[in-house]
């Protein structure tokens, strides 16, 4: 019964997909030297461009929810199809098969870590209000988690929410935050009380980003994009209607999104991703620049595509597990730190096989259009956590191993930020 359900659930996609996009050209069948050979992992487009893409992205995300697929998984009353992960994962697989706008813009950040965090934890309003929105494509959320001095170390955040009235007053600066120059709301972590040790003195606030005092930056990129911004929070009045879970609970809020996060990037697997561990790609590539008698070059490649096989492997044992109604353990952490791993290999690969040509650009097709992925690549290892934060994740969670004394869990945050050990 289960297996056609999923065949109907399939049949549905395929008509609706057939409906409303072509079908994208096979990906096995490159042809070295036609079409575009972008590998951008990070916008690098002019204003006026990203803005078109982001309106495109926003009128596909609202024809899949009008269609019924917007939120596969979600609750019936915000336009969900209370489905499982399993229905979504099919219909990612199915939809890679078209050309159809990329909803990263939109889905990455909003609907892959914001929207499950404000089902988990606002107040009603608020989810009749933003989960509708966010779905259809209406909205787009952004997450205010990372400050100048609290990236890693996220309990370290100094961002202050003070009482007032019936609302709060927010203070501080946020950083490397994604999206945050499209979206209409943002998840804030702010201290709520400095006397309490630093995870249990955090509340988490629905931000309207149009709120006066909000003021987005972008910051520039070394690949020439911005999709990072800081953004200053200066005497930001929010509601106390728009408190996510519990005051001083916000640690509970911020592990939601945290997790949905690592699961979102773990997964991630189209467009530079596919192209950069695609063997025919790299193949093609060694045989246009004269490179593929060599022997030690095609070892490292077989390495490589080894590693990439591992990991979807991986992917595809969570997959069971979701199909079979149990939660993926560790295997989210470790696909999020191989899915890095694995594209800076690829990056450092390519680094040898093109030479000089990554570098200064000679016209040739396929070439210097890998430096933008190679100028992405420390990014990579860093963004959903940096691979020391998941490797001490599989430590302690996995292999049991003592967590490092130098996190002092129990002193007041304000003594830490005197000079206390953090």
């Amino acid at each position: 019964m289960e297996q056609d359900d999923m065949q109907a659930f399939a049949a549905e996609v395929r008509a609706f997909l057939d409906a409303h996009a072509a079908k994208a050209p096979d990906p096995a069948a490159l042809t070295w030297g036609e079409g575009d050979d972008s590998m951008a992992y990070f916008s690098a487009e002019p204003p006026e461009a990203e803005r078109l893409r982001v309106d495109e992205a926003r009128q596909w995300q609202r024809t899949r929810y009008e269609n019924g697929f917007g939120w596969i998984t979600g609750p019936a009353q915000y336009g969900g199809r209370e489905l499982t992960p399993v229905h979504d994962m099919l219909y990612d697989a199915i939809e890679s098969a078209y050309e159809v706008p990329d909803t990263g813009t939109i889905g990455v950040v909003g609907l892959g870590m914001i929207g499950p965090t404000i089902l988990a934890h606002a107040q009603p309003h608020l989810k009749d209000r933003w989960l509708p929105a966010m779905y259809s494509g209406d909205a787009i959320a952004c997450q205010l988690f990372s400050e100048p001095g609290a990236g890693s170390d996220l309990a370290g955040l100094e961002t202050r929410a003070v009482r007032d009235g019936d609302g709060w007053i927010l203070n501080g600066q946020k950083v490397w935050t994604s999206v945050a120059q499209h979206s209409q709301i943002g998840v804030a972590l702010t201290r709520t009380d400095p006397d309490a040790p630093k995870h249990r003195g955090i509340t988490a606030f629905l931000v309207p980003m149009d709120t006066p005092g909000v003021e987005v930056r972008p910051l520039r990129q070394m690949t020439g994009g911005a999709d990072f911004n800081e953004v200053f929070l200066t005497d930001v009045r929010i509601p106390d209607d728009h408190r996510l879970g519990e005051v001083h609970g916000g640690w509970t809020v911020a592990l939601t999104t945290l997790m949905n996060e690592r699961a979102t990037v773990g997964n991630e697997g189209a467009g530079p991703a596919s192209a950069a561990l695609s063997p025919d790609r790299l193949a093609a590539l060694m045989r246009a620049t004269w490179t593929w008698d060599d022997r030690a070059l095609r070892g490292r490649l077989a390495e490589l595509l080894a590693d990439a096989m591992a990991t979807d492997h991986l992917n595809a044992r969570a997959m069971r597990k979701l199909r079979a109604g149990v939660a993926p353990g560790p295997e989210m952490s470790v696909s999020k730190l191989m899915y890095g791993q694995n594209l800076t290999k690829a990056a450092h690969f390519i680094s040898d096989v093109l030479g000089p040509r990554l570098i200064a650009d000679t016209g040739q097709w396929g070439t210097y259009a890998w430096s933008e992925l190679l100028l992405a690549t420390p990014a990579l290892r860093i963004l959903g956590g940096t691979e020391e934060i998941m490797k001490n994740i599989l430590a302690e969670r996995v292999l049991g191993l003592p967590k490092d004394p130098a996190i002092d869990s129990r002193s007041p945050f304000r003594e830490l930020r005197n000079g206390g050990t953090r």
